[in-house]
């Protein structure tokens, strides 16, 4: 199954997702680019992906953190925007990408600079199983954010709300 399948289900998810972005205001893709430059900020600091003098990063960076980093980012972003419209009656949504966000903080992080992990498992417990599910983590992350992005877009077209201004 591709991406396209997975979009273009029976009740035509592509389309509604489509378009919900073309209903955007400018004001709600404003919100997007900022919450989404925002969000790649702080994670992007915090985690030593953007390179910076106020946090170390013991262990370097291995490649699948800077897209899952990116995209995170970006989905929660567009989520962000998804309550400018003024319909903040969607919980789950909230919720899954609040969690999603959460878990692409700690997928991309250093293992071992990370406290939770460090004081759960130790260093070596870090190492030997904190590191290996980071992975799974951004899979995670990419999944929760992207299906509360796709809830709050389709439910944009199938419940819409009026703008307000």
């Amino acid at each position: 199954m591709t991406s396209t399948d997975l979009l273009s289900g029976p009740r035509g998810t592509r389309n509604q997702l489509v378009t919900a972005l073309r209903g955007w205001t400018g004001r709600q893709f404003a919100v997007a680019l900022a919450a989404s430059i925002g969000i790649a900020l702080l994670i992007g600091i915090a985690t030593v992906l953007i390179p910076n003098p106020i946090f170390g990063r013991d262990i370097p960076p291995v490649w699948w953190n800077y897209p899952v980093w990116i995209l995170t980012s970006i989905f929660s972003g567009m989520l962000v925007a998804t309550y400018v419209s003024g319909d903040r009656s969607d919980e789950k949504s909230s919720r899954f990408g609040v969690i999603g966000t959460a878990l692409a903080w700690f997928a991309v992080g250093c293992p071992v600079c990370n406290k939770i992990a460090l004081l759960a498992l130790g260093y070596s417990g870090a190492i030997t199983w904190f590191a290996p599910f980071q992975p799974v983590l951004a899979i995670g992350a990419l999944a929760l954010t992207g299906v509360a992005l796709v809830w709050r877009l389709r439910g944009q077209v199938a419940c819409p709300t009026e703008v307000q201004t």
